[in-house]
Formats: structure tokens, C-alpha cells, sequence
């Protein structure tokens, strides 16, 4: 099948929290997308990267905030844009019938994924050899499968994100994977973690996983527990969590992305 990517800006500016970010616009089958990236103060030949996948909500504000978190930290911070058009749900139906066909088709999700990996490398400092990617519930859910088709990243972690159906057991997996689950996240099963556990050590694969006490499904977004009584949904922002995770992210990127 043929792509056609179309380059279109790389600078601009953006109100709110997309204010510091600049843009990546480009095409694909039809739809238009758009990933937004911040770079760190200094750039050099060991400057990694970071690929950060939203959550089914699509690319709002969160994921955003995150990628201005990663450039302080010395990164080069790109959102990718799994939906296109500019499309972000307001409640859960919305979100699940936008997240749904990516779950059914790993396959399409994996070459969506490739394609914003692919424009991410036209931005200024960016190295192929030192690129890792991160994700929240549904993003955590993309980085997997991303990885698990053979996706070349360095390392994954997933924040809350969902285990089932990874393809593991294919033999494409070489990045080092870190899942970070809530351990009162309804959402994620405990036969999802044993399946993923076996396969990872099936197939011999390098991989950590941290089970966060009290924390729910969402927890490191400050706005889940607004979002959770809104839509009676169980998922609550954790700080303890949040902190935690995160230390423990930039410890195994460190390790992991030389």
C-alpha cells in the first residue's frame, strides 16, 4: 500500500499548553495529522528521543504536557497523532469508537504508528539509533504492539496501559519494555499480566513490571479523577503513583536508550 507523507510545517505556535511546542504536519491515505514535539535547551550527538502516544482520548492537552515534561529532562519530546483530523473524544462512547479499530487491527495500529516514527525523524537532532517511545491506556496499549511488530525503538513503556493481545511470541520484540500498571486498574485483568509475563519470559525478552499500589486506571493524568466522577468511570489520579512511575521511567530510559 502506498503512503504518501507530506511535510508541511515545522514551526508554530500554538495557544495554552501547546504553547512551546512545535508541529509536524503531514498525510496519510487521506487524513491529515499533526504530531507536536519540544526539544530540550541543548542538543547534542547523544540527545535521545521520545515518542509519546495518547490515551484514547486522542492528542489533548495531556500528552502535551508530558512531551514539555521530557524536554526539560533533556529529551526531544514528539506527540504522535494516532487519529488524524484533529479528532478528540469528550466522553467515553466517542473515545471507544475511535480506539476500537486499532485494537481489532494491530497491524493498521502498528503502521500508524510507523508513520509518525518515520516523520518524527525529519525534526532537527533526532537520532534513529537512541528513540524510545511511551504511552498512557490506549497509547500504552500502541507502544506494545508497536514494539511487539518490530517497531526499532531502544525501549517502551506503557503507563496504564492495556496487555491484551500483544503479539509477543512473533520474535520481532528488541526494545527493552517497562509496563508500569496500576494495581487496582479494573481495566487491566490479572490474565493479561500473566499472559504477558509469560511470553516476555517465553521468549526471553528484556522487560520490568511495576504494579503501583492504590492506583487505578489513569492515575498519572491529574484530570482523571474530575473525568471519572463525570463519566462514573473508575479512574483516579494518583500522585504517590504518578511520581513514582515516573522516576522509574526516566531510570530505565537512562539505562536502556544509550
Amino acid at each position: 500500500m502506498k503512503y504518501i507523507f507530506l511535510l508541511i510545517a515545522l514551526i508554530s505556535s500554538f495557544k495554552g499548553i501547546s504553547q512551546g511546542l512545535d508541529s509536524l504536519e503531514y498525510k496519510m491515505e487521506g487524513l491529515a495529522f499533526t504530531s507536536y514535539y519540544a526539544m530540550p535547551e541543548k542538543l547534542s550527538d547523544k540527545t535521545k528521543t521520545v515518542l509519546i502516544v495518547h490515551e484514547w482520548w486522542g492528542l489533548n492537552d495531556y500528552p502535551k504536557a508530558r512531551a514539555l515534561k521530557l524536554a526539560k529532562e533533556g529529551y526531544i519530546a514528539v506527540c504522535v497523532d494516532m487519529y488524524g483530523s484533529g479528532k478528540i473524544a469528550d466522553n467515553p462512547k466517542d473515545a471507544l469508537a475511535l480506539a476500537t479499530p486499532f485494537y481489532q487491527d494491530p497491524k493498521m495500529a502498528y503502521k500508524r504508528f510507523m508513520v509518525a516514527y518515520n516523520i518524527a525523524l525529519n525534526i532537527s537532532g533526532v537520532d534513529k539509533s537512541r528513540i524510545a517511545a511511551i504511552g498512557y491506556c490506549f497509547g500504552g496499549s500502541m507502544v506494545l504492539n508497536a514494539a511487539a511488530m518490530g517497531a526499532p525503538l531502544d525501549a517502551v513503556v506503557s503507563f496504564h496501559g492495556g496487555l491484551a493481545d500483544i503479539p509477543v511470541n512473533q520474535g520481532k520484540l528488541t526494545a527493552a519494555v517497562l509496563v508500569c500498571n496500576g494495581a487496582a486498574d479494573t481495566f487491566v485483568p490479572e490474565k493479561d499480566i500473566v499472559e504477558l509475563k509469560k511470553q516476555m519470559v517465553a521468549n526471553g525478552e528484556d522487560y520490568k513490571f511495576i504494579n503501583y499500589a492504590n492506583a487505578t486506571h489513569a492515575f498519572t493524568n491529574p484530570r482523571a479523577t474530575e473525568v471519572g466522577k463525570k463519566h462514573n468511570m473508575p479512574i483516579e489520579y494518583n500522585a504517590a503513583a504518578d511520581k513514582k512511575s515516573w522516576k522509574d521511567c526516566m531510570k530505565f530510559l537512562k539505562k536502556k536508550v544509550k
